[in-house]
């Protein structure tokens, strides 16, 4: 809808392109599982080589290692591409959990873009009519057959009501539900096998994401929730003239068709086109920020899914919205513990930070969170250090991600989406204005937040203080009061010898593992070669059923031994 020539040439460029075998309506659920378990497959068996030395043909460097996991990141955005709908969205979602994958994989990830033909205009036909019990010519007065957008999940097309107005209608891939049934269904099992399996299942809720997967994906072929959305988000900017959002025409829309208000604008990447219009970079760049920071800190409802393509500008300066299908949403209470969060960072105490991140379900409460603490300590003492407007979006959540991965830390899927989308936001506002900073923009949002706590602004700044110093008396005497009580249990503990202290030496626990594994090493060896040998004296005097059971007994040790070498290496990686 925002470049509409350019979106008319590539359909029709793309339109005989490549055909992929998920691109019908009728699926065979034993050919998509064998496509399905053969990418997971494929995948386990890349990352099982990876830390092999011998798969390696000049060594197993650091840039070697590198190469590799940029490659595989390639082949997977690829490979998902070619499996279709469900798994471009799951990869698009995927893209914001830097906590589960590496960074390389995140990268690429973030990349992936569902452009893939367009379906016949009889397809179209077809819906429409199913859906409304109406032609095309009894609906619309227009309807061009060549799609002026088309996705993963459908095409957008633009047509004319018969009362003259300009209309866009978004119409889904035909087929769709059942691709994502048999699909879900899948990736159910490969959620189960991941969960059990010993090294990636290890720390990991593979069930609860694959349940997040399914109803985010559920959610956003559902067009009449996205109208839904566009209508709430409309409302949130009605005051502001500087915002718009097309208008949802109901009558004409359905859970596979949404008829939309026809806004085109210039797409907010084209930035030769904004100037050729004579529009003010630097300003729109800011009312970028702006109005992001608007959904997020005042409405608690905001587009999760901010990329250029998304967002246009048009004639007057004013910022037009488009795709409503993924929307977030923070409620108060989430807020609150996020101001938590807040107070904390602003006074680098890293053990306040830590209690609030589990309170919000970010932090996995584990026994020993010493390790944790410390990578966070670090985090604050790294870039609050530097001035709040000299820092950046995109450098605070590569540092978070950083420290996150393989870590116990959970980020949800909100937090995540609005980190991807303030580093986008922030992309895009450098490339409209190179002088542009987010968080210059986003200091009086925060000043706010630090001073309301709710995000509201009823209260003024005396009120967060002595809220907050309140707070802070209540915790310090809550504290005071329950010192005394907890010595006198620690004390009776101690008389009764209730209390153990543990000493542990990860170093020596390796050590006698090992120890103990080679010892058992040894054993299997001297089996396998007793049994092989009985075997062949056996079978040389004729003993044949003897010699079989011999032989059988040495295959078994032989078993025994490949188990546990692989799991002494395995032990060895650990540490």
């Amino acid at each position: 809808m925002g470049d509409v020539e350019t979106g008319s040439r590539w359909n029709r460029n793309q339109l005989s392109g490549k055909a992929y075998r998920w691109s019908r309506e009728n699926y065979s659920k034993r050919r998509r599982s064998i496509d399905i378990w053969a990418f997971v497959l494929k995948l386990l068996a890349a990352q099982w080589a990876y830390n092999k030395a011998w798969t390696y043909p000049n060594g197993m460097t650091d840039e070697a290692r590198t190469k590799r996991r940029r490659s595989l990141a390639v082949w997977i955005r690829e490979t998902l591409l070619d499996l279709g709908p469900t798994f471009i969205k799951v990869g698009q979602m995927f893209s914001t959990r830097a906590d589960l994958f590496p960074a390389e994989f995140v990268e690429e990830l973030s990349k992936l873009q569902d452009r893939v033909p367009a379906f016949s205009y009889e397809q179209v036909e077809t819906i429409i009519e199913q859906d409304f019990g109406k032609s095309i010519p009894a609906l619309y007065s227009s309807f061009d057959p060549i799609p002026i957008a088309a996705a993963s999940l459908g095409q957008v097309h633009r047509a004319q009501l018969h009362t003259g107005e300009e209309v866009v209608v978004k119409v889904q891939r035909p087929g769709l539900k059942k691709l994502f049934t048999i699909d879900l269904e899948i990736l159910k099992g490969i959620a189960h096998y991941f969960q059990k399996h010993p090294k990636w299942g290890r720390g990991r809720d593979w069930i609860g994401i694959y349940g997040e997967c399914c109803r985010i994906l559920w959610e956003e072929i559902e067009y009449l929730n996205e109208g839904r959305n566009a209508d709430a988000f409309r409302r949130n900017f009605r005051e502001e003239d500087w915002v718009k959002v097309p208008k949802v025409y109901w009558r004409y829309s359905s859970p596979r068709i949404l008829t939309l208000e026809y806004m085109p604008g210039i797409k907010i990447s084209h930035y030769e086109a904004l100037e050729a219009a004579g529009l003010d970079r630097k300003e729109l760049a800011r009312l970028g920020a702006k109005a992001y920071l608007q959904q997020l800190l005042n409405d608690g409802f905001f587009h999760a899914d901010p990329h250029p393509g998304n967002i246009a500008v048009s004639p007057d300066g004013s910022l037009i919205f488009y795709d409503f299908g993924m929307m977030g949403r923070v409620n108060p209470i989430t807020r609150e513990k996020l101001l938590d969060t807040f107070f904390g960072i602003a006074q680098k105490d890293a053990d306040r930070v830590v209690a609030s991140l589990i309170e919000l379900g970010a932090l996995a409460p584990a026994e020993d969170m010493g390790p944790v603490r410390r990578s966070i300590q670090y985090m604050l003492d790294h870039f609050m250090d530097q001035p709040f407007e000299n820092q950046s979006v995109a450098a605070i959540s590569d540092d978070l991600y950083e420290i996150a991965y393989d870590q116990p830390f959970r980020f949800p899927a909100t937090f995540t989406f609005v980190m991807r989308a303030f580093s986008t936001l922030e992309g895009v506002g450098k490339g409209l204005d190179p002088e542009f900073n987010f968080m210059e923009v986003a200091r009086p949002f925060a000043m706010q937040i630090m001073t309301n706590g709710n995000g509201s602004k009823s209260n003024g700044l005396s009120d967060g203080l002595f809220n907050e110093l309140g707070r802070q008396a209540a915790q310090v005497s809550s504290t005071a009061l329950g010192l005394p009580r907890r010595l006198e249990d620690t004390l009776e503990k101690l008389d009764r010898g209730d209390i153990r202290v543990r000493v542990r030496s990860t170093e020596t626990d390796r050590a006698l593992r090992r120890v103990s594994g080679v010892n058992m090493g040894t054993n299997y060896t001297l089996l396998v070669g007793t049994f092989t040998l009985s075997a062949t004296l056996l079978f040389i005097n004729q003993y044949l059923w003897l010699a079989a059971l011999a032989a059988l007994l040495a295959l078994v040790a032989g078993v025994a031994l490949v188990r546990l070498l692989i799991r002494l290496d395995r032990l060895d990686r650990m540490f």
